[in-house]
Formats: structure tokens, sequence, C-alpha cells
């Protein structure tokens, strides 16, 4: 049971009560190109002063990203809205599960000002997933990018946004807002969704990228997948073309690596040559910008990608013009 407490906070409160009785999974070693620097510098800790000034969530510490130390040294945080508790239970995902507590009507302000404190040229918001409100919690979404707008005009706005999924009208209300990125994540291909993302639906998620485009072009789309869990290349190269044909801009690819013993196994550790091959591929297919290193995760280096995204667009427009 010591493995799924949530040791973040010192909680001896399961974190993950749905996974408490499966059986453990052993973690595997690492290889040796997965090496991440250690949290602590002055650049960290005042980021990290920041967030609990003004009691914030983010899914740096709460999914336990490895890039912790380097993203907090340069002041660059992912924060996550409507609380620490997810409705879902996937798999893979170190994120506490259960029932959440109300809406902090205060948190868009709170997360704005912190905005303004880091001087973010470029910010990431995402949430957990939240099936109890009637609009998955798009309203919330919309609020904080307006007041992020308005504290800090010229900061660019990026989402990860959950599925919505049966929530008609959500995915509406945070395309209004207008954010200079929206990203939903695939997380994997369609064979492991049942075991791996049970909560999701392979398809609709495609289509909820697809429909951003459809709202607003101009709005960069992207999304990730996780390799490592089972999946073989010709079913990646086949979500690609599914993305593709849903007009995404930016593909991320990173390695899966496991929380605890009781969740998903790690079935592989993917070579960085064989990273380097599905980013081939994936440019290939008509991605504007693609990441896929064993450290890739969704929003790092979020600033300097989104520079590279306008470049893209940019070069790819200039002949059209011309």
């Amino acid at each position: 049971m010591a493995v799924v407490l949530d040791l973040l906070r010192n909680d001896q409160r399961p974190r993950h009560p749905e996974k408490a009785h499966r059986p453990d999974n052993p973690i595997q070693r690492k290889p040796d190109w997965i090496r991440v620097k250690a949290p602590g510098s002055p650049g960290w800790n005042a980021t990290r002063s920041i967030v609990k000034e003004h009691g914030l969530v983010t899914v740096c510490e709460e999914a336990g990203c490895p890039n912790i130390g380097e993203c907090w040294e340069k002041k660059h945080a992912t924060f996550m809205i409507m609380g620490d508790t997810c409705t879902r239970a996937c798999a893979f995902c170190n994120v506490r599960t259960g029932m959440p507590n109300d809406l902090d009507g205060d948190e868009p302000a709170k997360i704005a000002d912190s905005v303004a404190k880091l001087g973010l040229n470029h910010v990431v918001i995402t949430s957990v997933d939240r099936d109890d409100l009637a609009d998955g919690g798009a309203m919330h979404f919309s609020r904080t990018i307006r007041a992020i707008r308005e504290r800090s005009p010229i900061t660019t706005i990026e989402v990860l946004t959950p599925d919505f999924l049966r929530k008609d009208g959500a995915l509406e209300i945070v395309v209004e807002a207008r954010p200079d990125v929206f990203n939903h994540n695939m997380e994997t291909v369609p064979g492991n969704y049942l075991t791996v993302r049970p909560g999701a639906r392979y398809f609709h998620s495609v289509r909820l990228l697809q429909r951003v485009k459809e709202l607003e072009p101009t709005i960069f789309t992207k999304s990730g997948i996780m390799v490592g869990l089972g999946e073989e290349r010709n079913e990646i190269v086949q979500l690609m073309d599914d993305l593709r044909s849903a007009d995404v801009d930016f593909l991320t690819i990173g390695q899966y690596l496991q929380p605890t013993k009781k969740h998903h196994e790690v079935k592989r550790f993917v070579p960085p040559d064989e990273f380097k091959t599905l980013e081939t591929t994936a440019y290939s297919k008509g991605f504007l910008l693609v990441s896929a290193t064993p450290l890739t995760r969704s929003s790092h280096h979020a600033g300097e990608d989104f520079s590279r995204l306008k470049a893209a667009r940019l070069a790819r427009l200039m002949p059209a013009n011309a």
C-alpha cells in the first residue's frame, strides 16, 4: 500500500486508491541515456517560492516530471488548474485520483499574478480531468486565459486540456478565449486505450483537435504520445496520419517512465536513434514541428517551441505568398 501513498505532501492517504490492489509491476532500471538534473538551484527555489506563495498546483510536481529541475531553474512551470485530484484513473499517470474539491474562484487571478511575477513570455495551463463538472472545467480555463491576458498582455498562452468527453459546448468555450496553442495529448496508440487510458476514447480525442482548427484555424494545435507502453511502430505511424488528418501542427513523443510499481509497466526503453527515426517520419507526414526524445514532455521548452512553430508556419506560407 505504501507505493500509492501521496509522498509529495507526506500525506498518508492513498494517492491512487484504484491501484492499491493491483499486482506489482517491477520498475526497471533506467538506461544510461535517461539522465536529468536534480532540482535545487537558486532559480528552482525562486520558482518554487512563487508557486507555494499562491497555493498553486503544478503538473511538474503532481506528475513527477523528470525535467522539473531544468524548467524551474529557468522560471518555467506548467500550472495545473482546478485542483490536484483527477476524476479519471489512467494507468500511466501519477496525479492523485478521487473526488475533487470545489473550484477556487480566485485561482485565475492567482495564476495571472504568478505569471506576472515570474515574468513569463509563454505560459502553459493544464488541468486534471473534471468529469464532475457540467462543462468539464471549460469556463475555468476561459477565465484563467482572460485573467492572464489582462495582467500580462504580451504573454503567449498554451493550454493542455482534457478531452471534454460528453461535455457539449465545452471546447467552444475554451477556443473562444483564444489561446495561442491548444494541446490535447493522445498519450498512446488506440490499441492501448483500454489498459492505459480507459476513461478516454481515441477518435473523440482526434476529433477534438480537428474541431479546434475548424473553429479557429489560426490557433496552433498540438498533441503528444508516450512510447514504451507496448505499441508497435506501425501503430505510431497510423496515429501520426490520424493527427495530420485533423491538421495538428505539433507532435511530441517521449519515453514513458513508470511512477510506481502499481502503474503500467515500461515494456521497453526506446533508444535515442529510434526517436530520431520517429521524428524524421513525423516531419515527412507534414507536421510543422516535432519533438521526439526520451525526455520530451508536452510542455518542455514550450516557449522556445512556440517561436519555432511561428517560424515554421511563416516559412510554409512564404512560397504561396510569393
